[in-house]
């Protein structure tokens, strides 16, 4: 195995399949179907995870929901731990005004990248309602922002790292947990896993 291998894994592929079947259900037992609603999913792998609950509704509603990304990086705001979001990109290609919008990120940390993600939204218009789909909600929240809709809650220390992986681009899905090297970002696994 070597050192490559995970601390632990907390999802393999079924189970994520499983949360993200049950998400899909949720959201459209929350809203009594599909009229109005958007996803948009949060880049690298919220995006496909959206992509996927777009096609679970598909399957069950028979409806393309729109889809949309955003694309959401952090720097370095100072020397210490604080990572500050921006806005790289938003790929939204209809209009929010109205419909009611179900982010999608893999893992809910502390919240920053939500309250970016939410900025990105308002400013292209007036949703009727935000909600939030995560897979992972592993705590350690720095804004008020609680997810709407969960696939599974992963307690974890601020000394580990909850990554999701996905076939579509590392190859294989799986939640993995793994302690951070000293000095290391804590925080969203980069394309291509490490």
């Amino acid at each position: 195995m070597g050192t490559t291998s995970p601390k632990a894994v907390i999802m393999d592929e079924t189970a994520v399949n499983r949360a993200m079947t049950r998400i899909a259900h949720e959201i459209l037992e929350r809203n009594e179907g599909c009229e109005d609603l958007a996803l948009v999913g949060i880049v690298t792998r919220g995006d496909l995870l959206a992509k996927k609950l777009a096609e679970e509704i598909k399957e069950i509603e028979g409806v393309d929901v729109p889809l949309g990304s955003l694309d959401i990086s952090f720097y370095r705001d100072d020397y210490a731990t604080n990572f500050a979001p921006a806005i790289h990109a938003t790929n939204i290609p209809f209009s929010v005004d109205g419909k009611r919008v179900v982010l999608v990120d893999d893992i809910l940390y502390t919240g920053r990248t939500i309250r970016a993600a939410l900025d990105a939204v308002m400013d292209l218009g007036r949703p009727s309602r935000i909600e939030l789909a995560v897979l992972v909600d592993r705590g350690h929240r720095e804004l008020p922002i609680s997810p709407d809709f969960v696939g599974k809650n992963v307690p974890s220390s601020h000394e580990e790292n909850v990554h999701l992986y996905m076939k579509e681009v590392d190859g294989h899905t799986a939640v993995e947990i793994n302690d951070v090297a000293p000095g290391s970002h804590v925080g969203s696994a980069p394309l291509g896993g490490e």
